[in-house]
């Protein structure tokens, strides 16, 4: 695969513009004392469904905040560049399927943050991978669990101040989303026929096919009335 500058300019600039929103709405957070948790999804309460799209945006301390924005970053790179076909639909999936699996399933508490939506991209990435099986997913899908593997703790119950249930509801989500976009591949993932694949009528002959099937009397006649059959062998 080869890509070009715009192509990597185009990759870079969505998760530039979102990842930077996201710091910026923490850092009117910290500096007003909005306490914007509020907006966070709060489970099966009518309340708390607004947060289904505001809760990514929202982080507890810039720990958590960088935590979450430097693999959200890469992870939305990653998916823009080598899955530009499927990229932004697949992200609105997760991004809302996670947030509403949340607010359907999770404990009774405000759930905030990105990590979420990280679990279910990281999740997506290396599931197409296993569901496509081209070079390129089995490759990236490697390294998803090279790079990611520590990340498999955050989805174990029980952890104090964490919201475990978006972690492993997302990594469900990712699944889902990868299964129903492993159909939508590339172009670079598209098998391409070989020479000898292609039909015979596309190629041409490197001689008459009834080269050796007529005498040499046979092919001489035909010689003598093609000339004589053409335009300019006769005077106007």
């Amino acid at each position: 695969m080869a890509w070009n500058k715009r192509d990597i300019k185009a990759a870079l600039k969505i998760p530039a513009l979102f990842c930077g929103f996201i710091i910026g709405v923490h850092i009117i957070n910290v500096l007003t004392g909005m306490q914007l948790n509020i907006f966070g999804v709060f489970p099966r309460d009518i309340y708390g469904l607004p947060g289904i799209i505001t809760s990514p945006l929202i982080h507890g301390s810039f720990q958590h905040l960088f935590s979450n924005v430097i693999t959200l970053f890469t992870m939305m790179f990653v998916i823009l560049l080598f899955y530009p076909r499927v990229a932004v639909s697949s992200f609105v999936l997760i991004y809302v399927l996670t947030g509403l699996s949340v607010w359907l399933l999770a404990r009774s508490v405000f759930h905030i943050g990105a990590s979420g939506v990280v679990y279910g991209l990281i999740s997506f990435v290396f599931w197409l991978g296993i569901f496509r099986r081209s070079i390129k997913s089995i490759v990236l899908a490697l390294i998803m669990i090279f790079m990611y593997h520590g990340y498999f703790a955050g989805i174990l119950p029980n952890q104090e101040g964490i919201s475990w249930e978006s972690h492993l509801l997302g990594g469900l989500v990712g699944i889902f989303v990868a299964f129903v976009k492993k159909g939508e591949v590339e172009e670079d993932e598209v098998d391409k026929p070989y020479d000898w694949e292609l039909e015979e009528e596309e190629k041409e002959p490197f001689l008459p096919r009834d080269a050796f099937d007529k005498t040499k009397e046979e092919r001489a006649r035909e010689n003598y009335f093609d000339y004589w059959n053409q335009d300019d062998t006769w005077s106007k």
